[in-house]
């Protein structure tokens, strides 16, 4: 028989090397203390904690914040080990749990967060309230290798082979505004009146521009006077009357007082996934929840 480790050896706190980790990822001990949920102050106690545990310095305060030290550089690989090791055991241990109980993370677009998914959740507390539900809204895609999340809504495929990943259907974008600023357009509308229209971006990237011209529009960065890359701070500009903006056609369709600006127009459109890890799915609740939102997401009568 193989012998064992010598834990005698291991002479730190391994939470100490996990608020270790996550400061220097992230860069300063305020981002860090977000990231982990806990009160700043705690966290750099641990850090220093660490530091004194193993008699090194692992950070130095600079103009930037907190710089690595040499032999913090030298340890951050060994810990970023640990925390790969310690994602995989929490992964791990999901996926052995046989009920339809206990915390489930969705984390989803800001603007699906907001619209699909609060009737979804409503019917799955239903059929199983012993199920707690986390959203994460955001537009930047979370790591469910790293349990930032254990389902995803995705509008693009993903790559990782460690993911499993079901193609729901396509969703369709239009351009909307509200009935007081489509009034107050040239008459009739037609693309080419619009390249005098105020437009709401999302960022100062070009690409969303070259795709409005792909459809026939003949715009320039001069038509987009306001940008948002909050989507809800987009579809509200839209509402307000502010200006033209692409939202999902049916979130725009069921609102009163917001019209398609061009109805002809040809829609953007962009696929629905639905993401876990491999691990997370054999665990009951997970899966439960994941086909659950599957057909939700598929049946004809999804808000989208």
């Amino acid at each position: 028989m193989q012998k064992g480790m010598d834990w005698r050896s291991v002479r730190f706190d391994w939470n100490r090397a996990r608020a270790f980790l996550v400061t220097a990822e992230e860069g300063s001990l305020s981002a860090a203390a977000r990231a982990l949920g806990m009160a700043q102050p705690t966290l750099g106690r641990q850090v220093a904690a660490l530091e004194e545990e193993l008699s090194v310095a692992l950070f130095e305060r600079s103009g930037r914040g907190l710089e690595l030290t040499p032999a913090g550089l030298d340890l951050l690989d060994h810990v970023r080990g640990m925390g790969e090791a310690a994602a995989n055991f929490s992964r791990g241990a999901a996926g052995q749990s046989q009920q339809i109980e206990g915390h489930v993370c969705l984390t989803a677009s800001d603007t699906y967060s907001a619209w699909l998914l609060p009737p979804f959740v409503t019917r799955l507390r239903q059929q199983h309230p012993g199920i707690e539900v986390e959203i994460v809204a955001t537009n930047t895609v979370q790591n469910l290798r790293r349990r930032e999340a254990d389902i995803a809504i995705r509008n693009t495929r993903p790559t990782d082979p460690d993911l499993i990943a079901r193609r729901l259907r396509d969703d369709t974008a239009h351009l909307f505004a509200s009935d007081a600023y489509i009034a107050r357009l040239p008459q009739p509308i037609t693309a080419e009146a619009l390249s005098t229209a105020d437009f709401i971006g999302f960022d100062r990237d070009t690409r969303y521009i070259e795709q409005l011209n792909s459809l026939g529009l003949s715009l320039s960065a001069s038509n987009f006077p306001m940008i948002a890359a909050n989507h809800l701070v987009h579809w509200a500009l839209i509402r307000a009357g502010a200006g033209i903006g692409a939202v999902p056609t049916g979130l725009g369709d069921a609102e009163p007082g917001v019209s398609r600006v061009l109805p002809d127009m040809a829609p953007i459109t962009f696929p629905i996934w639905l993401v876990a890890h491999r691990d997370l799915a054999r665990s009951r609740r997970i899966r439960t929840v994941f086909d659950l939102l599957a057909a939700y997401l598929e049946a004809p009568h999804a808000p989208a």
